[in-house]
């Protein structure tokens, strides 16, 4: 499991929870954060589901999220020239608070079966100073709560979170999915990758001002898969090409390391990725990264189980492709592009 941002959040509790728990706790922690009732009832048309999510998102922003942040009592608009400490603190650098995520994460992901390393875990955040991109992983350090409210600390709404001597803000700053860290790992596995997204880099024409907002933020958010994968396949095409060269030399004129080289590219692995990625309504807006409510919720469910039982269906897409292939993508909302 590998998450950025919210990710890092749904992800830390499926690798923090028994097979039996991991859909209770995450209903725990979506109906815990998404319990405000917006409207009681809500007419049917898009006009009417865009007043709401507007009021929905409003609220959010003057309320925060239970169980997730809250208001700070000083707003950081408030901090006066000259005031200014040496070290920056919370309240002059984020809007909100998130010790109640501190505490919902504490609650719902037993951290100790994440560090047992049973599943391979990471999730990735900015550090703030250098502005690089860093994986924090159970492979080679203890998970606490803190590596994974970091990955999602999205500034300026929510704060940096601190870990060791270094700041560290929400990885989806430079790369809303984890893809590139999965792919850059040196392993001989065959893999298939099933990666969520929540914004979709193909969309509509924008109509007005909103739709404009919404589609800028969902080109900026999009994950960069086409990017990685032609990167990948560039790689793994000059692998192969050194393999066929190195075969054409007699083992006796290859040093040590060029032997070394030839067994390591004899097996090079293939990769199927199965990409789900969410189609944003019409009516939805440019909140819809920070518009939770119980109404909208479960439309995204919906929304991912459908999308799920149509890519299951699709028993090829589920075996692993020929050897030497390298990479194939796989995508329902693509493949009807084409029909």
């Amino acid at each position: 499991m590998s998450g950025v941002s919210i990710g890092a959040i749904n992800s830390a509790i499926i690798a923090g929870n028994t097979r039996r728990q991991r859909l209770q706790a995450l209903r725990t922690f979506w109906e815990r954060i998404t319990e405000r009732k917006v409207w009681h009832y809500t007419p049917d048309g898009d006009v009417f589901r865009k007043a709401r999510n507007a009021a929905s998102s409003w609220l959010t922003m003057t309320q925060g999220l239970p169980g997730f942040f809250a208001p700070r009592q000083t707003s950081p608009w408030m901090s006066l020239p000259g005031a200014a400490t040496a070290t920056a603190t919370a309240t002059a650098t984020s809007y909100y608070d998130t010790t109640p995520l501190m505490k919902t994460l504490n609650e719902l992901v037993d951290f100790s079966m994440i560090n047992d390393k049973v599943m391979r875990f990471s999730v990735g955040a900015v550090n703030v100073l250098s502005g690089n991109f860093v994986y924090f992983d159970n492979s080679h350090e203890t998970i606490a709560a803190e590596h994974v409210a970091a990955s999602g600390a999205l500034p300026p709404a929510l704060p940096m979170v601190k870990i060791g001597t270094d700041h560290f803000w929400d990885g989806g700053i430079v790369s809303n999915t984890p893809l590139q860290h999965l792919l850059d790992e040196e392993s001989d596995l065959n893999t298939m990758i099933f990666q969520v997204d929540l914004f979709s880099a193909r969309g509509p024409l924008p109509r007005d001002i909103q739709e404009v907002l919404a589609r800028h933020k969902d080109i900026m958010f999009s994950s960069r898969t086409r990017y990685n994968t032609d990167v990948y396949r560039r790689i793994h095409n000059w692998k192969t090409q050194l393999r066929q060269a190195l075969g054409k030399i007699p083992a006796e004129l290859l040093s040590p390391e060029e032997l070394a080289l030839k067994e390591m590219l004899a097996d090079l692995p293939d990769i199927a990725i199965i990409h789900l990625i969410y189609q944003q309504k019409t009516y939805e807006g440019h909140a819809k990264d920070y518009e939770f409510s119980g109404t909208s919720m479960n439309e995204h469910w919906q929304s991912g189980y459908e999308d799920t039982k149509r890519t299951l269906k699709r028993k090829d897409w589920l075996t692993m492709p020929k050897a030497g292939v390298g990479l194939v993508v796989h995508d329902v909302h693509r493949e009807d592009e084409f029909r």
